[in-house]
């Protein structure tokens, strides 16, 4: 009756430690944390929980708001500070810091399986003036491999916070230039081609890189589709890009692009003069957004307003022709 008695006590007593284990274990694992607790509790993000107390920003990640955060870890962030010359974070001046920060935050919460390939606002801003724009982010997603701005990868996903979510990435996402979208943006692989052509006398890749600031930025690009490169060369008769002569595609390129101007769809209007860097075109607004060159040819712009640091681009159907 004794060893009953102890074999029932003992196993009372084995049960309640189990059940105390069980119950600290799930408070410490379902302990809830906002975005900021969660890179600031991490030994991996200790460089970007620096970054965002010194840019205010830990605040603003752990309010209420939610919010998608790209969270570089701290061999990404050691990477940006070495690429562009800083020695700490303490090196990097405020402004920018916050900038390339809010380039990692997006409003609303993002499952990973909702990512989908196309441009959408992150809360970064272009400033130009008395402008102020967020800046997009190209999005690739491809066989569930997602890339930003091509060259940011996400590698683990949806880790959830009070306030939003986290994605981890590999490398600090670039504020992005004219030429960041070119190449991140798969449906602009001909444009690039054109940009880049080795034997052009103007280096528009360059150019079209000029930081905010410096003459001739900020840019106005209007962005042929690969589609519209291809129905270019049956137009012309010619089987590539390499058949054009290269007075004919410098000259061609000049007039997708307005210097010293930022102007977003809603400062475009009907019989618009535009000055290109190649010569006048004329945009329309009334029933859909249109750009006539002097040949009298009509290229309708598709998608608008994919805003840059130095610039913003809009996406058109067919290649602009000099007269």
């Amino acid at each position: 009756m004794i060893n009953k008695i102890k074999f029932f006590t003992l196993l009372s007593l084995i049960i309640l430690f189990q059940s105390c284990t069980s119950n600290d274990n799930d408070e410490y694992v379902n302990m809830p944390k906002s975005i900021y607790e969660h890179v600031a509790t991490s030994m991996n993000y200790s460089y970007l929980a620096y970054a965002l107390q010194k840019t205010d920003l830990a605040i603003v990640l752990d309010g209420v708001e939610e919010y998608t955060l790209y969270a570089p870890n701290n061999m990404a962030f050691g990477r940006f500070l070495m690429e562009n010359g800083f020695r700490n974070v303490d090196e990097v001046p405020t402004k920018l810091l916050r900038k390339v920060l809010l380039n990692h935050v997006m409003i609303d919460p993002i499952e990973y399986r909702d990512f989908k390939t196309g441009y959408f606002s992150t809360a970064a801003q272009f400033i130009n003036g008395n402008q102020m724009r967020n800046l997009s982010i190209h999005i690739e997603q491809v066989n569930m491999r997602v890339t930003l701005n091509g060259e940011s990868r996400i590698t683990q996903g949806n880790v959830r916070a009070t306030n939003g979510i986290i994605h981890a990435v590999d490398r600090v996402i670039p504020i992005p230039s004219i030429v960041t979208f070119a190449k991140a943006d798969k449906g602009l692989n001909n444009l690039l081609t054109a940009l880049t052509r080795s034997d052009l006398t103007t280096d528009f890749a360059s150019v079209l890189s000029t930081n905010l600031g410096t003459a001739p930025a900020p840019f106005t690009v209007f962005a042929p589709t690969d589609q519209a490169f291809i129905d270019l060369l049956a137009e012309l008769g010619v089987q590539s890009l390499s058949d054009i002569n290269e007075p004919t595609l410098k000259s061609t390129l000049t007039y997708h692009v307005v210097g010293e101007t930022n102007a977003n769809s809603s400062m475009l209007s009907d019989n618009l003069e535009l000055n290109t860097l190649g010569g006048p075109i004329t945009a329309n607004v009334t029933g859909g957004a249109t750009l006539t060159d002097g040949n009298n040819r009509v290229s309708k712009i598709i998608a608008v307003d994919i805003q840059a640091d130095n610039g913003v681009i809009h996406v058109i159907d067919k290649v602009i022709l000099p007269n």
